[in-house]
């Protein structure tokens, strides 16, 4: 079953009572005190322009441990060579909106509206949210961006413009002091990454430890 959000209330329902397919709640706002309670809680939202905000808590969680992300020889090269200047929280604004905007196969639109753009970019301005980006030749060319709670960076979306460019966004992720990277749900890209399903219970217990 899900459920209902007050507009005045900013808590959840028991995650656990999600449907199958991960949807546990609807309607609320992107405030930031609802945004902070979702991600502690292992929620996210997720929804379509023109739809009310619908919110998930997956059953099972697709998550890459950064000791076991996968690096092709290849990548290994691109690298040492350095081909990428990789930074860190430099340019989020510009991370989101590319993410946004970048054509994906199979995908009609986006499900960053301009609303959880700006509701992203306050996070960011307070502190809770972050960016990866990747420049080739002074031009952002990859990214992601994301929240921190505790260890676990709970990833939101990644683009690409030249080949490699988002995996050396992860690749640099990995390597800064977190115990997970949530990618929330999984597809092939993620999976040839080292990425893995893990459950709920498992995943609360890593985004909970201090």
């Amino acid at each position: 079953m899900f459920f209902q959000l007050s507009d005045d209330h900013p808590g959840f329902p028991d995650p656990a009572l999600a449907e199958e397919d991960g949807l546990l709640a609807i309607g609320g706002d992107l405030s930031m005190e609802r945004l902070l309670i979702a991600y502690s809680n292992g929620i996210f939202p997720w929804f379509s322009e023109g739809e009310p905000i619908l919110w998930y808590s997956p059953h099972e969680r697709c998550v890459i441990y950064p000791g076991k992300i996968k690096i092709s020889k290849s990548m290994q090269k691109i690298l040492k060579q350095q081909v990428f200047k990789i930074t860190f929280n430099q340019a989020f604004a510009q991370v989101i909106r590319n993410c946004a905007t970048t054509e994906r196969k199979g995908q009609d639109g986006t499900w960053i509206t301009n609303e959880m753009q700006q509701a992203y970019i306050n996070l960011h301005q307070q502190g809770y949210a972050h960016s990866v980006e990747v420049w080739l030749e002074d031009k952002l060319v990859g990214g992601l961006y994301g929240l921190k709670v505790n260890r676990v960076f709970c990833g939101e979306s990644m683009f690409s413009h030249v080949s490699n460019a988002s995996k050396a966004a992860l690749i640099f992720l990995s390597k800064m002091n977190i115990d997970l990277i949530d990618c929330q749900l999984p597809n092939n890209h993620l999976m040839s990454l080292g990425a893995e399903m893990i459950s709920r219970g498992l995943y609360m217990e890593m985004l909970e430890a201090q």
